[in-house]
């Protein structure tokens, strides 16, 4: 793991939270915990929420709290204050991480840290108003983050590359007309008979979420007909396409990845669920019973680390992702998903699995942040436009 002796002297850190999704308030405690880490000496820090309705606004309560020390923020920040608008806000300093002199200019670096859950904020939509701005910024690109957040689209694209998954199958709810819905390839059909075809293909109980959702938010198991019916129309509720996978019987294990061109991989942390699955409760109420590191062989972690890795480059991400899978003892390794904006929670696995490996919180962050600098200086020297 290389050190974080690149960082300039000083960066002004803008640290996006809350957002339009369901996972506003998972993004809300996160970015406390960020705050939190942050050394005050290396950076200027303004946390910014993005309100439920998509306002921009200045979170003074939370600026007050920070200038008071780390343990004056409350277990949660609340995105409210003063409205600001997006593109005069990261250009309200000079953005000069391109510059060959970057870190002896006594202006700041402006990087701004998304911890944003779901979508409207880690699914390349603010990703591109970011790419606009011309700002570095923590994670996954837009094409990397977009690709992510789709459930569909990430295991096709997966599956192009080798990595194994699960069974799975997906539909389109037909909005003009409720309850009807269409096939992969366009044609119309019913709730009713899609459950009916995924039930003969997959078997029961079935895995049934939204595709484009994240913290198992919309998610259900559903273990006869009529729940896997209302299960698709609650996925609905949240997103169009939806996911029916099969139940794998298995250990669930997730895994940290950190980089951009030369990513690397943690421990491996394994969930015990608190429930039927490992759902929103477990994830954030602490239902659940988590192992870090998790009981591997040797040889199992390094399988696992393997192929983290190649999920991780085979989608493109950079900057950060957690990894989930099972572990069947038939099948072995399976690929569930990439998170590219993971939780950063008290209970949040992804920092947890970094801290096993002595990369502590602190630490992390400026690790980040160094990976977003990077990423930028190099984009800027394949911009050219004439011909």
């Amino acid at each position: 793991m290389s050190t974080d002796d690149s960082l300039p002297p000083r960066v002004r850190l803008v640290v996006l939270f809350g957002g339009r999704s369901a996972e506003h308030d998972v993004s809300c405690v996160s970015a406390r915990h960020v705050l939190a880490a942050l050394d005050p000496a290396r950076y200027d820090v303004e946390p910014i929420g993005i309100t439920r309705d998509g306002e921009w606004v200045l979170a003074e309560a939370a600026m007050e709290a920070l200038a008071n020390g780390a343990d004056a923020l409350p277990e949660r920040l609340t995105a409210a204050g003063p409205a600001v608008d997006a593109l005069p806000l990261l250009a309200r300093v000079p953005v000069v991480a391109n510059t060959p002199d970057a870190t002896n200019t006594t202006n700041p670096i402006t990087v701004v840290l998304p911890v944003l859950h779901g979508p409207m904020g880690e699914d390349g939509t603010v990703q591109g108003l970011l790419e606009l701005a011309g700002v570095p910024y923590v994670g996954a690109g837009v094409l990397a983050s977009a690709l992510c957040m789709d459930k569909v689209k990430a295991k096709i694209h997966l599956a192009s590359h080798g990595i194994p998954q699960g069974e799975f199958r997906w539909l389109t709810v037909d909005t003009e007309e409720f309850g009807g819905v269409r096939r992969p390839d366009g044609s119309p059909s019913t709730i009713a008979a899609e459950v009916d075809t995924a039930i003969e293909g997959l078997g029961l109980p079935l895995f049934i979420k939204p595709a484009n959702m994240g913290s198992s938010v919309g998610v259900s198991r559903a273990t006869n007909r009529d729940e896997a019916i209302a299960s698709i129309e609650l996925a609905a509720s949240y997103d169009r396409t939806v996911v029916i996978e099969e139940e794998i019987v298995g250990r669930e294990l997730e895994i940290s990845v950190l980089g951009n061109e030369a990513p690397e991989a943690s421990t491996a942390g394994e969930i015990i669920p608190g429930a039927d699955f490992y759902d929103y409760a477990d994830k954030y109420e602490d239902g659940a019973n988590r192992l870090i590191p998790a009981p591997l062989a040797p040889d199992e972690l390094a399988e696992m680390q393997r192929l983290a890795v190649a999920t991780y480059r085979a989608l493109g991400v950079e900057g950060l992702g957690r990894v989930d899978f099972f572990l069947e003892e038939e099948r072995g390794w399976l690929v569930n998903e990439l998170n590219t904006m993971p939780g950063f929670t008290p209970i949040s696995m992804y920092p947890e699995m970094w801290a096993a490996v002595g990369v502590d919180y602190p630490t992390l962050i400026n690790r980040l942040v160094d990976l977003a600098i990077s990423r930028h200086r190099r984009q800027q020297s394949h911009t050219r436009t004439d011909h």
